[in-house]
């Protein structure tokens, strides 16, 4: 198959650069509005106020961070009081993250800032546009996804 692609964006999309400059207007945007917030809080929040009481595990899974990232994620979390830790109890060796009525609080205040955020960033872009782009995000993300399954078996 010959592709013709700007392999410029590829390794822009690839390195990093459209997550981290989407992070950082985030971040600004947060701060903006009275909100001390990260963009990997926001994405714990966001995912623990749609499934509320799973385990860190859980939560490393869905952001893709790994454990000693989390413990921290979350050990600044439950400090500021947006969520609590309780211990598993069908498990004692792992922990069940909760939203505290403050972080479900913290969450629908942010969840407003992020909408306009991407409503600003995705400005210029019909929905084809934007249904063909989450479709091939997707596809490149399951290829990833099944390309480490395949390199980590034995």
């Amino acid at each position: 198959m010959d592709l013709n692609i700007d392999i410029r964006l590829i390794f822009a999309i690839l390195n990093g650069k459209v997550s981290t400059v989407i992070s950082r207007r985030l971040h600004k945007d947060f701060i903006g509005a009275g909100l001390e917030l990260s963009p990997e809080q926001w994405t714990v929040l966001i995912y623990l106020s749609e499934q509320d009481g799973v385990s860190q595990q859980a939560l490393c899974n869905a952001t893709y961070k790994d454990k000693p990232s989390m413990t921290r994620l979350i050990d600044s979390m439950e400090l500021t009081g947006w969520v609590s830790r309780e211990k598993n109890l069908r498990d004692r060796r792992s922990n069940i993250i909760n939203l505290t009525p403050l972080g479900r609080d913290i969450t629908n205040r942010a969840q407003k800032t992020a909408l306009r955020t991407l409503k600003d960033l995705l400005k210029g872009l019909g929905m084809e546009e934007l249904n063909i782009c989450q479709e091939v995000l997707r596809r490149i993300f399951e290829n990833a996804k099944t390309d480490e399954g395949r390199q980590a078996a034995p």
